[in-house]
Formats: structure tokens, C-alpha cells, sequence
């Protein structure tokens, strides 16, 4: 188990929300998935609704740019269709960056993900379970 005094990156009802807790509002919420653009661009309104401070498309290195990147240094990644080596990868790539303090990836495909990548917590949202 990964263990790392991650700052929680936005507000609910006047306390800190945690990164488990945005991975688990952004899995509880229905997205449709018509494309990787419009599910970003509805994950960008949720968490503004939720007051979640976040920035699109920071660039940590050449070639490496989160979909997003919260306060307190949590990327968030996108991916609807891309295999399953591929995803890991990416997400290890970003970890290894100093500015990426952990990582949620936000996903359509059915993956096993470990609890920590580079020594960095990782969370996963399902994009099937707002559905259910």
C-alpha cells in the first residue's frame, strides 16, 4: 500500500474532498461517452460544480500532459479506448514526474490497477458505474 500525505483537492459542505472521494463522485455520476473530449468537458463541469480547482492539459514534460491536474498535485487521466498496457504506461509516465503527487485515472475499460505507481497513490473511476 502506497503511503503519501496527499493534499485534498477541493471543498464539499465546507471540508476538504480527498482524492478517493472526487474518484468516486466522477464513478457515481452518469457520462455518456460519446468521445474522450465531450467526457472531459463533463468531467470539467462536475468538478467546478464541485468546486474542485483544476487546470486542463498542464504539460509536466514533453509528451506528458494530464487531462487534468488538481490542487495539491493529483493528475487526472482520461481513457475511453486504449489498451490496457498502453493506459498503465502513460499513467507511469506521469508518475514519475516531481508535480504529479498521484493520479486518478478515469476509464471505460475493465482493468486491474495497482494501488500506488512510483511510489504515488493512484484511484480509479469506472465511467460504467454512474450507469448502474
Amino acid at each position: 500500500m502506497v503511503s503519501i500525505n496527499v493534499v485534498a483537492a477541493a471543498w464539499k459542505n465546507g471540508e476538504r474532498m480527498n482524492p478517493g472521494e472526487i474518484a468516486s463522485l466522477i464513478s457515481k455520476t452518469p457520462i455518456v461517452q460519446s468521445n474522450e473530449i465531450a467526457v472531459q468537458e463533463k468531467i470539467s463541469e462536475l468538478l467546478s460544480h464541485h468546486g474542485v480547482i483544476h487546470k486542463r492539459e498542464v504539460v509536466l514534460g514533453p509528451g506528458d500532459r494530464p487531462d487534468f491536474m488538481l490542487e495539491g498535485g493529483i493528475a487526472i487521466e482520461v481513457k475511453l479506448k486504449a489498451g490496457k498496457r498502453a493506459i498503465y504506461r502513460q499513467c507511469a509516465r506521469y508518475c514519475e514526474h516531481e508535480a504529479v503527487k498521484g493520479l486518478i485515472l478515469v476509464s471505460a475499460t475493465a482493468m486491474g490497477f495497482p494501488e500506488g505507481i512510483h511510489g504515488k497513490p493512484t484511484w480509479v473511476a469506472s465511467l460504467g458505474g454512474g450507469w448502474l
